[in-house]
């Protein structure tokens, strides 16, 4: 379970989040959605121990993140890209972050073939597309088997079969009991893979519930996010 309770960021006299409170639970995919500058980085950030709340908490199963016994077993997270040095292969900055976690390198090769990066493993990441780039910081993310993902852009620089093949394993995960957060500017392509919404617009939570109950009388996600995003100049915030 992932908690959001009454969410508060503020920098100088700049509110970033306002007071926002949301779920997300086992066994479901969460869309988390918003223009930027929305708010979602930093809520993820909050979550993550990244950053502090000016007021309200983040907890991950009931916990914030510093407290968590296990937190690669916990939560795994990809944001901003792989995270891995440019000169590192693949490989190496997999087996960097196993064995800081204890983890045994077996692991290694276990994630790069869940993410399908077995064969540019041995490449530097420097040479990584974004979408490989992508793949890595998915694997990093896996390397705990963690019951909790967290997940930022996920398949933005994947080809189609790389999509159809993270929306095939994100819905593995969530009906294996897991809990999936991700965000996401193609929201055509989450409409696929989410069962709830969170969807946000200047720091605030505009709609959140079931797919179904978010896009309502709209004919799709895509329409409800815009309905509900959209400045009232007509462009979006």
């Amino acid at each position: 379970m992932l908690e959001i309770r009454n969410l508060v960021k503020r920098r100088g006299a700049q509110e970033i989040l306002s007071g926002i409170s949301f779920k997300a639970r086992p066994g479901r995919v969460t869309g988390f959605l918003g223009p930027n500058g929305a708010g979602k980085s930093s809520t993820l950030r909050i979550l993550l121990g990244l950053d502090r709340a000016t007021s309200g908490t983040a907890l991950i199963n009931g916990k914030p993140f510093a407290q968590l016994h296990h937190p690669l077993a916990t939560v795994g997270a990809a944001l901003d890209g792989s995270g891995a040095h440019r000169s590192r292969t693949g490989r190496a900055h997999l087996r960097w972050m196993a064995c800081a976690a204890g983890l045994p390198r077996s692991r290694v090769e276990e994630v790069l073939e869940i993410v399908g990066l077995t064969k540019a493993a041995g490449q530097r990441v420097g040479k990584y597309s974004l979408g490989m780039g992508k793949r890595l910081g998915m694997a990093a993310a896996l390397l705990g088997d963690p019951e909790i993902l967290i997940l930022d852009e996920p398949v933005n620089g994947l080809d189609p079969e790389g999509i159809r093949w993270i929306r095939t394993f994100l819905r593995e995960r969530a009906e294996s009991g897991n809990t999936v957060l991700l965000s996401s500017h193609l929201i055509g392509e989450l409409a696929e893979t989410v069962d709830d919404v969170v969807i946000m617009k200047h720091g605030k939570i505009v709609a959140s519930g079931t797919l179904e109950e978010v896009t309502g009388y709209h004919s799709s996600l895509e329409e409800a996010y815009f309905a509900l995003t959209a400045d009232k100049a007509g462009g979006v915030g």
